[in-house]
């Protein structure tokens, strides 16, 4: 069970032949860039098996160079990832997107190597999401390509993924999808979710995504021997705050010996890590005047939630309001069946995400503002002003200095210095607007 979930985490669909398709829904607030889209190609365009409305990203980053998967690689990704936009100069290289302050979103990127540059070499750097690091992205470990997918609530109106060199190898993605989500869901104080996993149980391989999913999250079909299939063609109702695909609930896996437990664990890499778990279930059976199924849910062991009964073609979604920890290095999640129930545990889908923090504040909103108007008003392109100004230190814009590096509170632009710069026009008055500066 353990590799089986972490091929998942890790791997890219190499095919989605078997994407399940529904009726159109709403891409409104969406933002969906195929990154190295030649600009000869149009944008945006409709991606055939999905739906979905990608534009070019030329209009979101300053930097970088676009390539093309080799030919013989293309039939395996949807349109969309058979691009990439690499980046050879510079250290980090940053996408700047706008987005709705304070609300959750599935942030999604994806990165597919397809030996583009005919080198062979499968690349590893860093992805941070503004000054924080998110991710490290390490292809060699994913010959088909892998993604980063996390709920995150934007503390500004501009949303800074940038991809960051650390070695010989060169940065690269493929596209960069970013959903807003319902504003009751994924809701935690703890931080940031990373996906772990996402699951529905079901013996076929198809994959489903929007417009099944109305929010785009991305589900994959899971079955382990030892459970038998549960199916129904009748209508489920997702009317909840987390929405399930109606096609992830119609179908559901129950332990074969009816004995047993219903049973899904990972391992985990450090036992520090927190989860936050989402489990979905619906009675699809139709149950007979003397059958029952009820059952408690185990973390690890202890016991977690229940008794549960499932509604009849209703969905339950039950998740903590806290994250959980693992004992050591194993995980495990134990539905059993209590003294009443004459039927076997059952679930329909599950999705588990680790908790993540991103400690460092990004710069005060307004002077980010205020410095990026003044780079413009003076004609200034340098590959280093990408990202936030201030934070990390190590990626301070040139001719910077600021107060507030720490976890605390938002850097502040202290002092400019642009004498190197050759400017002979007047000061830009958004000068004003540097607040905290001392020093010009």
């Amino acid at each position: 069970m353990k590799s089986s979930l972490e091929l998942i985490l890790f791997v890219v669909v190499a095919t989605f032949s078997t994407i399940h398709i529904v009726q159109p829904q709403s891409q409104q607030g969406f933002i969906s860039l195929d990154c190295g889209l030649p600009a000869n190609e149009v944008s945006p365009y409709k991606e055939d098996r999905t739906g979905l409305q990608y534009s070019s990203d030329a209009t979101f980053i300053q930097s970088g160079k676009t390539g093309r998967i080799q030919k013989n690689l293309e039939t395996r990704y949807l349109k969309p990832y058979r691009t990439v936009r690499y980046f050879p100069d510079g250290t980090r290289n940053c996408y700047n997107l706008r987005v709705e302050k304070g609300r959750n979103h599935l942030i999604r990127a994806r990165f597919i190597y397809g030996n583009y540059d005919g080198l062979g070499i499968n690349p590893k750097f860093d992805l941070y999401l503004g000054p924080n690091l998110w991710a490290t992205v390490d292809l060699h470990r994913a010959d088909n390509g892998t993604r980063r997918e996390i709920f995150h609530i934007p503390t500004s109106s501009s949303l800074q993924i940038c991809l960051v060199k650390t070695g010989e190898t060169t940065p690269l993605i493929s596209a960069l999808e970013i959903r807003p989500l319902g504003n009751k869901s994924y809701s935690t104080s703890f931080g940031s979710l990373n996906l772990f996993f996402r699951i529905y149980l079901n013996q076929s391989d198809t994959y489903l995504r929007f417009p099944d999913d109305v929010y785009d999250r991305q589900w994959t079909a899971y079955f382990e021997t030892g459970w038998t299939q549960k199916t129904t063609s009748s209508d489920v109702r997702v009317s909840n705050n987390y929405e399930p695909p109606k096609a992830a609930l119609k179908t559901a896996a129950t332990p074969t010996n009816t004995s047993a437990p219903l049973t899904i664990d990972w391992s985990s890499e450090n036992p520090e890590d927190q989860y936050y778990l989402y489990t979905h279930f619906a009675e699809i059976q139709e149950l007979q005047s003397n059958e029952t199924r009820e059952f408690n849910m185990f973390w690890n062991g202890e016991k977690y939630y229940g008794p549960l009964v499932p509604d009849k073609r209703e969905i339950n979604t039950i998740y903590g309001r806290t994250p959980e920890t693992c004992k050591g290095v194993t995980c495990s999640l134990q539905l059993i069946k209590n003294n009443r129930s004459t039927l076997p545990p059952l679930l329909n889908a599950i999705e588990v995400y680790k908790v993540i923090q991103f400690p460092q504040p990004e710069t005060d909103e307004n002077d980010v503002v205020a410095i990026k108007t003044i780079e413009a008003a003076y004609g200034l392109s340098r590959i280093n002003s990408q990202g936030d100004p201030c934070v990390p230190r190590q990626f301070m814009w040139d001719s910077l200095n600021c107060s507030n590096i720490d976890i605390f509170m938002p850097p502040r632009i202290i002092s400019l210095n642009l004498s190197s710069s050759g400017l002979t026009a007047n000061i830009a008055a958004a000068i004003q607007n540097l607040t905290q500066l001392v020093k010009l």
